[in-house]
């Protein structure tokens, strides 16, 4: 049986929150019928009937500050879920850059992290997946340039169920399977599988890992659906 646990997010916080993970979801413009069907799902689970999906309006930087900017640790928190959001599909694309930017000045906080998060801008697309394998966890004793990023990433407290369940709908179970982009029986690019595109993968299914086991263990609900 479900335990009821206390959320330290307020319902005001929590709408604001999912709408500005949604915001920043659809700032690159790929969002493909797929993956509107799986957010208006969530959002309808989460949050219905406060939030009329069907009639979404994307959050402004300023409204994000005004509910969530007077605790630095929650801004931060939140921070931290918008960049996941952005890296989720294995491309953090100059749109989603802008809009953290944004976020990251109206919540007044620094862009030390931001910046790190920002060299793989060019390296997670598909065509330059070797560039992006470089920038991996090093071995042999070798600098790491996102390690600010990963040590910052990692800090992301799951506290509250309506975020944990929304980062385990959003983020795959598995790496997704690499795949060949056929046009007229011509093979124009090989995608390899998003652990391979995607620098900061392991910090997704870390915390993919984490809102399983809150919700597990801290919530008793059965997580089994979304293993």
């Amino acid at each position: 049986m479900p335990v009821v646990t206390e959320s330290p997010y307020t319902q005001e916080q929590i709408k604001v929150w999912l709408r500005g993970l949604l915001t920043l979801a659809w700032a690159d413009g790929n969002f493909d019928a797929d993956e509107k069907a799986l957010i208006a799902a969530i959002t309808e689970e989460e949050l219905a009937p406060e939030l009329d999906f069907e009639h979404f309006e994307p959050v402004t930087p300023d409204e994000v500050a005004q509910v969530l900017g007077d605790d630095p640790h929650v801004a931060e928190n939140f921070l931290r879920m918008a960049v996941m959001v952005a890296l989720a599909d294995g491309v953090y694309s100059v749109e989603e850059d802008a809009q953290l930017q944004a976020l990251c000045e109206a919540l007044n906080l620094q862009d030390t992290c931001l910046d790190s998060v920002r060299s793989t801008l060019y390296s997670l697309k598909p065509e330059n997946a070797a560039v992006a394998a470089g920038l991996r966890q090093p071995t042999n004793g070798k600098i790491d340039p996102l390690k600010p990023a990963r040590e910052w990433l990692d800090q992301l407290d799951v506290q509250d169920p309506r975020l944990a369940r929304f980062v385990c709908k959003l983020i795959p179970s598995q790496c997704p399977f690499e795949r060949d982009v056929v046009l007229f029986k011509k093979k124009l690019m090989h995608i390899p599988p998003m652990c391979k595109i995607n620098p900061l993968y392991d910090q997704l299914v870390g915390l993919r890992f984490r809102a399983l086991s809150y919700l597990a263990d801290d919530c008793g609900e059965d997580v089994t659906a979304l293993l």
